[in-house]
């Protein structure tokens, strides 16, 4: 067994090695220049779309705000606590900053994604809409095999890094903060989860609308106390942030490279772009245009990365927690810590309850992901066997020893960017053009809003 554990991390090793981080921030930025930095300029206007209705009669499931939830359920998780507060210990407070460049040209790729995902999309028997890297892959680049790749990556991934790890890691601080037994974290979590995805992507647009927003805010709120009380320590730690960005001095050896490895893995880990699950997510909107719901998509990786990761990093950095790392047993008890420093009495606890928050949102995000691409391989009938394996996997999870599993989903989860990326580069044609149209519709609309007002 532990042969076969080392022969996992060592292969997940590789797959999340140099090459692709290089491609997925390569392709970010290839697209962040091809798009003229149409994601920058854009961005006041994409999150004053996150809270409109838009068409209600255009074609699709939910609205742009809960396909928003859907994918900020499935990216908002342990990345955004625990994987923060693991790049900063390892990579030093540098790390943040390169997290926040990566967020910045992963908005072009998130933005893209979405645009494929809607222009793509198809409707099923059930008068679903489904869409994401398998069908832009299938009907964009006409490369089947490929698309069965991807979704079998994925189909694969999402037992892992957004089931049974998820699972196991609540289970464990249920356990560790509150006391209660991990079967029973497992048995609750189960029933749950069952109760929301057995109702499919209405039923999950509705849930993820509100609980990610009161966990988001919630966890955001205690950041913001922390740094309202403590401003005075805020511009030594932007200004830490930045110096060791480029001199690695809180790194062994002072090794730039591990401060920008690390800020990048993490940081593409946390919001998930160029992964491809942001096309699936997307492709469930109602919206007259692809490029309007892209647009609302991309604002996910900001509201992710440059806000909630910046959080953790801001505690973590500010109390100096982080170069006390070796005192703990998880990277998720670094932050509970650094919020616990500043919030005696209720800091750890609000750790907790916001990744118990995070973990069942990143199930339920992750469970719509897994299935979609397993129906895609064997079609409708296979989404109700999906959903009580996902559900029975869960409980398992919470309950068994996890390294081989979690190592296995990495593997899968990195896999899950090659196909992906493949097809974001070239089917970028196809993305401009539909920005194009939209820029048309946009002049239009801003001409009537002059008339009209």
């Amino acid at each position: 067994m532990e042969t076969v554990e080392n022969i996992i991390n060592s292969v997940s090793g590789f797959v999340w090695g140099l090459p692709l981080i290089f491609l997925l921030v390569g392709t970010g930025l290839y697209l962040t220049i091809r798009l003229t930095f149409f994601s920058f300029q854009q961005l006041p206007y994409a999150l004053s779309l996150v809270f409109k209705k838009g068409d209600v009669k255009s074609k699709g499931d939910i609205t742009h705000f809960q396909a928003l939830m859907t994918a900020l359920a499935a990216t908002v998780g342990t990345g955004n606590i625990a994987g923060v507060a693991s790049a900063v210990a390892v990579g030093g407070p540098g790390a943040v900053f390169w997290m926040w460049i990566t967020a910045f040209v992963g908005m072009a790729t998130k933005y893209s994604e979405a645009i494929l995902g809607v222009h793509y999309r198809v409707k099923n028997d059930r008068g679903e809409m489904s869409g994401g890297p398998m069908y832009y892959i299938e009907k964009g680049l006409n490369m089947k095999w490929l698309a069965v790749l991807f979704a079998g990556f994925a189909a694969v991934a999402a037992f892992g890094i957004g089931n049974m790890v998820q699972s196991h890691e609540a289970a464990g601080v249920a356990s560790q903060n509150f006391n209660i037994p991990v079967w029973v974290t497992g048995l609750f979590l189960s029933i749950l989860v069952a109760l929301v995805i057995i109702g499919g992507i209405r039923s999950i647009g509705k849930v993820v609308g509100i609980i990610v927003p009161v966990m988001i805010i919630f966890y955001i709120g205690a950041g913001l106390l922390i740094v309202l009380f403590n401003v005075a320590d805020v511009p030594s730690a932007f200004g830490l942030i930045f110096t060791d960005a480029f001199t690695g001095q809180a790194v062994a050896g002072g090794a730039v490279g591990a401060v920008i490895q690390q800020g990048v893995a993490r940081g593409i880990f946390s919001n998930e772009a160029g992964l491809g699950t942001g096309g699936i997510a997307a492709a469930a909107a109602k919206t007259d245009l692809p490029a309007r719901q892209a647009l609302v998509s991309m604002t996910q990786v900001f509201i992710d990365t440059i806000i909630v990761c910046t959080i953790t990093g801001l505690a973590l950095v500010m109390s100096g927690m982080y170069a006390r790392a070796d005192e703990f047993d998880s990277s998720a008890q670094l932050t509970s810590a650094a919020f616990e420093q500043y919030l005696p009495g209720f800091g750890g606890i609000i750790v907790a309850i916001a990744l118990l928050f995070f973990v069942f949102s990143t199930i339920i995000g992750w469970s719509y992901f897994g299935e979609k691409c397993f129906t895609y391989l064997f079609g409708l009938r296979a989404a109700m066997p999906y959903r009580i394996a996902f559900v029975i996997a869960l409980f398992i999870g919470a309950v068994v020893s996890l390294d081989i599993v979690w190592g296995f989903a990495d593997v899968m989860n990195g896999l899950m960017a090659f196909p992906n990326l493949i097809a974001l580069l070239l089917l970028s044609g196809v993305v401009v053009n539909e920005t194009k149209k939209f820029k048309k519709k946009r002049k239009e609309e801003k001409e009537e809003e002059k008339r009209v007002g």
